[in-house]
């Protein structure tokens, strides 16, 4: 993929006016990359500034057909075919005008087209204005004004604006496109599709639009529809792409055929072995047909022929038991492969650690910052080393690293460890001062927490539970760790859905944080929380109401719908002794949902209000539910998938992946001084759990 630098300097060429330069880069980046479809994309822009209308289309076209599913590519075509395409039109328009300029409607147009691609809005803004001097109304400026309020993140704003413009103009392809994004933007899936299907019927050539009205049905929960949408262009060789292929395997997938898509998908990652999406595909597709050695020789093959792809060496070892001969077999190929490879020294780092070999471990692990300086897996191993014999060489190693760390994403990730370190070495109130630092400079990307609502005295009688599709939620609160459940949850059963952390979460009220209000002065009817819950689990693929859903929050307020609706689920609790909860959200943050921490007193005060519920709910049995108690399980797998298969009466193996421990249960002691006042407000809640 192309990288970060080579983009910004295409958009800053094209920002100062520098079309040629910002050509030769693009040009350059196709070169390097010519299958990536980012690279194809900001060709196609600088083209565009280059006056190249036609060349700047058909490499947009192109760029689509690499990632035909990317609506982002898909948008920037139709602001492209507004400064590019319909300039006629305009100058058509101008010429009814007495007096004025037919070349000025035109090139603003083009202008704000080109601010638009470059992410500059308010010049875009600007520009469109100017225009809307020359012509007042036009259906390119309803565009431009819609696809500007998109940017902007006003997708209500956006459809109305496209919508009236439509009406005027229902030929207007590009009005239609944008529409068709202002829909998709706020979950109005079918709309979306009705609108690309109305482009394509009056312009068949816009065959690419066959991807994307197929990526909308399958979220709509209709893969085999998706899968038909395909056919004209799978059956088109020059427009089966990788990509194209690559979707054609998922939709079969989603659509509980994995021996369809593995023809597909095999071919695309013949084609495209870099592309993650493919591989992930081919993992799942493989583990669900049992077929660990197709597995096995298709990657082999693949390595055999592009053994730079760190991604297919991971899904090689994947394929092998931790710490077995044929691990070591497949790290000691890669290592013959490509010996210098920082990935494939990691990876015989850990086998180290994983046999005890420390000297072995701290071995590679300079060998790899003398590659690669500051390279933080194998710092964070020499500073583990330290801190086994000497706690204040770690602290001081950690402090060197962080005057010297170039980036804000480096500092953050010393300031964490320094806090581990100081923590290690019995300094709680400098390591509680390193990681409150950590959350004043995450603040602002995170969310706030959630206001619990006020439950109410007494409870109606649940329904009667009737025969239905088993059904389960999980969560946990920050610091729980409730990921590791997750992990081991999401290796074994296809109805876990980890979705509402994605790019693309349930729109239901189990997602929105607002809901806890709107349930309690009543704008949100109980029953609409089971209703808009269930009626959108075929667009997250489940068909048959069976259901695994981890939950980004949880209060009591919910009760109110599902023991009225849905009264035979099942509510999976992580926890922990409340007091370890407040110290691990302290210092490794709350990663799902990211939430901010403003101090530690004040978080404890909104953990004792969110677990007091928690009591509530185990105390009154509320609903049918199982606390987790992670505490003693937390760092041991066999014993965490053991606990969690009981509680949902199903076996289940570990997690494939084991994680880094965390703090023991009961090291809040050691912070007994440091976080007094905390604690002291979580002391009453953790007895009403159980803890001492």
């Amino acid at each position: 993929m192309e990288s970060t630098d080579v983009s910004a300097g295409i958009r800053d060429a094209l920002a100062r006016g520098d079309h040629a330069q910002a050509l030769a880069a693009a040009s350059h980046a196709v070169a390097e990359r010519p299958d990536n479809a980012q690279a194809h994309r900001l060709l196609a822009v600088a083209q565009q500034a280059a006056g190249e209308h036609d060349q700047a289309l058909a490499s947009m076209d192109r760029a689509i057909a690499l990632a035909p599913d990317d609506a982002q590519v898909h948008f920037e075509r139709a602001g492209l075919l507004l400064g590019a395409r319909e300039l006629d039109a305009a100058q058509a328009a101008l010429a009814r005008s007495i007096g004025l300029d037919p070349n000025l409607f035109g090139a603003y147009v083009l202008q704000a087209q080109l601010a638009l691609g470059r992410g500059d809005l308010d010049e875009a803004d600007r520009l469109r204005r100017l225009a809307v001097r020359v012509v007042p109304e036009h259906p390119q400026l309803s565009a431009i004004e819609g696809m500007l309020a998109l940017r902007r993140n006003e997708p209500a704003r956006a459809q109305i604006i496209l919508a009236t413009a439509l009406q005027r103009y229902p030929d207007d392809a590009q009005v239609a496109y944008a529409l068709g994004f202002a829909y998709m933007a706020q979950g109005h899936l079918a709309f979306a599709e009705q609108v690309f299907r109305n482009v394509l019927a009056r312009h068949p050539d816009a065959r690419n639009l066959h991807a994307l009205i197929a990526d909308l049905l399958r979220q709509q929960g209709r893969p085999d529809e998706a899968v038909q949408e395909l056919a004209p262009l799978l059956a088109d060789p020059a427009r089966a792409t990788p990509g194209l292929r690559r979707i054609a395997g998922e939709l079969e997938l989603a659509a509980g055929r994995p021996e369809r898509a593995l023809p597909w998908l095999r071919d695309s990652l013949g084609a495209e072995p870099r592309e993650p999406r493919t591989l992930a595909a081919l993992m799942e597709a493989w583990r669900r047909l049992g077929d660990a050695g197709q597995a096995r020789s298709t990657l082999d093959a693949a390595l055999a022929t592009s053994p730079e792809v760190v991604d297919l060496w991971q899904a090689r070892l994947a394929l092998e038991a931790p710490g077995s001969d044929a691990t070591l077999a497949v790290v000691a190929r890669w290592l013959t492969t490509t010996p210098d490879a920082i990935p494939a020294l990691e990876a015989r780092m850990a086998l180290h650690d994983q046999a005890g070999e420390s000297d072995a471990a701290l071995a590679l692990a300079e060998r790899i910052v003398a590659l690669e300086p500051g390279r933080s897996s194998a710092e964070f191993r020499l500073i583990e080393g330290l801190l086994a014999h000497n706690p204040a060489a770690a602290i001081a190693r950690v402090e060197q690293l962080l005057a010297g760390a170039a980036t804000p994403q480096g500092q953050r990730l010393l300031i964490g460890w320094l806090g581990l370190a100081q923590d290690r070495a019995g300094q709680s109130a400098a390591a509680v001062a390193s990681w409150m630092r950590l959350h004043a400079e995450t603040a602002a990307n995170r969310l706030a927490p959630w206001q619990p609502g006020t439950t109410p005295d007494a409870w109606a009688a649940p329904a009667i539970a009737a025969d239905a599709a088993p059904i389960a939620l999980l969560w946990g609160p920050p610091g729980s760790a409730v990921e590791r459940v997750a992990g081991v949850l999401a290796g074994t059963l296809p109805a876990f859905r980890s979705d509402r952390f994605g790019p693309s979460p349930p729109r239901d009220a189990f997602q929105r944080f607002d809901a806890i209000a709107e349930l309690a002065n009543g704008a949100m009817a109980p029953a609409d929380v089971v209703r808009q819950w269930q009626d959108g689990l075929p667009a997250r693929g489940i068909a048959d109401g069976q259901i695994i859903d981890w939950l980004p929050y949880w209060d009591n307020l919910l009760l109110l719908g599902l023991r009225a609706h849905a009264p035979s689920g099942l509510l999976l609790i992580a926890l922990r002794d409340p007091r370890d909860l407040l110290l691990d959200w302290l210092a490794y943050g709350a990663a799902v949902p990211p939430l901010a921490m403003r101090s530690p007193t004040e978080a404890a005060e909104w953990l004792a209000r969110v677990l007091d519920q928690v009591a509530d709910l185990h105390e009154q049995d509320l609903y049918p539910h199982s606390v987790l108690r992670l505490d003693a399980v937390l760092d041991d797998p066999q014993a965490l998938a053991e606990l969690v298969g009981t509680a949902i009466q199903t076996p289940l193996p570990p997690a494939a992946v084991t994680p880094p421990p965390r703090f023991a249960a009961g090291h809040w002691r050691a912070y007994a001084d440091a976080l007094a006042e905390p604690i002291a407000i979580l002391t009453p809640v953790a007895r009403r759990l159980g803890y001492e």
